[in-house]
């Protein structure tokens, strides 16, 4: 019986073994079986090593074609090297942050600019497309690939990935992933999801964001086949993309999921094959939830939870959301989670509190941030590592999870404190409101409310009263066209409140 993997690049051999024909990965401009992205990955492997890239050094990877980033990851993992995917939106500043903060061995990217920024900060740059052309020609056999005494085998416990996430500073930090981390939480996630090797899992999401990044991983361990789409994809054209597609499951955030529920009430189109929702990133409103069930009557819907610094924290099991409604779910098998006050005294069930989580999922910490990582990763009586989350909520008798909100997400308004999530909801549960994201007080501002929506801004905050406190519902609310949103299709606070500014400007 052959050992389950150990290092990522195991789990793609195992699929190719497994299924080498199968169709492993589909982008706009490129399809590889199995066989043909292990193969790549080799190639891949070893154009790296030409140039200079060594067991734990850093290869940073941007570029449009997802069929370049999943070649380089399989590839930098074989070498024992550490991949930092990014966005092909962070340039400028914040790519000259990441190019000092980890100091990569080499930059592979599509984008001229980029490009330009590395050769200035002496960083060697390789040309995306040439990467991908010149593994696809020269690929081999993963199990051909020579070994030196200078390229021993990375170990399981060996740093993996560096996944840069935005915080309460102003520069991105990063968060440490090793093989032995992400594998327990790929394979602790596919458990509950239950992916199939006849699934064409859709996923619209940057793989620089780690919900998308870990389509890879569960596709392989499933065998499926992964077409991964595009931040355009996730807008107008959502259901165009899913029909031609044929997709099985879809990976969305909530914003993408009012999207879909909106297109199908709209009756433009419908959905063959699509058996599974899954979606994280924020609270999932019960209306669209209910739209997409009416539309779609074989669809399951697994809400789950989690943050960068464990992946996943909690997974509802399908269409648990019916029986327990605001519940994200059970901790993953293999982990724990429990809440604590402020003193981080343990709360019992149904107590609010912050969410401090153990299992072999915590990742290993921020990179070279060790005053950060001392205080999110706490260490009871300097032993059992717990990641303090900075979330809030609180679980019921059974272990189930109950999100309020983020410690940055919590505000005062009229003396009370306030969850932006659970307004949000709120907003949401109003008919005729199709999206809503709120901007906390700030200086003379009190909390504001934007939506999208087919009632006026006054009728919507009358029918939020049928759903929240008075006092919780905004004095303010305006009505936009579309909420901004970020490379990971999350509201992008930021340029709402520019948006609005400039809006009360005129």
């Amino acid at each position: 019986m052959r050992p389950a993997p150990q290092l990522l690049h195991e789990l793609l051999d195992e699929a190719a073994r497994n299924r080498p024909d199968g169709r492993a990965l589909t982008t706009s401009t490129t399809s590889l079986t199995y066989a043909e992205l292990a193969s790549a990955s080799a190639g891949a492997a070893e154009t790296l090593r030409a140039r200079g890239v060594r067991r734990g050094e850093r290869v940073v990877v941007s570029a449009d074609d997802g069929a370049v980033v999943a070649v380089l990851v399989y590839a930098a993992s074989r070498l024992g090297a550490v991949f930092s995917v990014l966005h092909e939106q962070v340039r400028g500043a914040p790519l000259v942050h990441v190019l000092h903060d980890c100091e990569p061995a080499l930059m592979v990217c599509d984008d001229p600019a980029a490009a330009r920024t590395a050769a200035e900060h002496t960083v060697p740059f390789l040309d995306a497309g040439e990467l991908l052309r010149t593994a696809l020609a020269d690929g081999a056999p993963p199990a051909d690939i020579p070994r030196t005494a200078e390229a021993a085998a990375p170990l399981t416990v060996d740093p993996a990935c560096l996944i840069y996430t935005s915080g309460t500073t102003s520069l991105p930090k990063a968060v440490v992933s090793t093989h032995q981390q992400m594998l327990f939480a790929a394979t602790a996630i596919q458990d509950r999801l239950g992916y199939r090797a006849d699934d064409i899992l859709y996923s619209p999401l940057p793989l620089s964001f780690d919900y998308g990044l870990y389509q890879l991983f569960l596709a392989a361990l499933s065998g499926g086949h992964l077409r991964l789409g595009t931040a355009a994809e996730a807008g107008p054209p959502l259901l165009r993309s899913l029909e031609e597609s044929g997709a099985t499951v879809l990976a969305a955030v909530p914003s993408m999921a009012d999207r879909l529920a909106w297109l199908l009430r709209r009756g433009e189109g419908r959905l063959r094959r699509l058996r599974l929702l899954t979606t994280t990133g924020a609270a999932l409103c019960d209306t669209t939830t209910a739209a997409l069930r009416r539309a779609l009557p074989g669809l399951r819907i697994q809400v789950m939870y989690g943050l960068t610094e464990c992946k996943r924290t909690a997974i509802m099991p399908p269409d648990g959301d019916l029986d327990r409604p605001g519940s994200c779910g059970l901790p993953l098998p293999g982990t724990e989670v429990h809440v604590v006050d402020d003193e981080g005294n343990r709360l019992p069930p149904g107590e609010t509190g912050q969410f401090v989580v153990r299992g072999p999922h915590v990742m290993a910490g921020y990179w070279r941030r060790p005053e950060l990582t001392a205080e999110r990763f706490f260490r009871r009586d300097g032993l059992f590592p717990e990641l303090r989350t900075g979330d809030y909520g609180w679980q019921d008798q059974d272990g189930y999870l109950y999100f309020s909100g983020r410690r940055d997400d919590l505000y005062k308004e009229r003396g009370f404190r306030v969850s932006a999530t659970e307004v949000e909801a709120a907003a949401r549960r109003v008919a005729g409101v199709t999206s809503a994201a709120v901007l906390p007080p700030e200086g003379d501002r009190s909390a504001l409310l934007a939506v999208v929506a087919d009632i006026s801004s006054s009728e919507v905050l009358d029918h939020m009263r049928e759903h929240i406190e008075e006092f919780k519902v905004p004095r303010r609310c305006v009505e936009l066209d579309i909420l901004p949103t970020n490379g990971n299709g999350k509201v992008d606070r930021r340029a709402l409140a520019a948006l609005v500014e400039s809006r009360t400007a005129r």
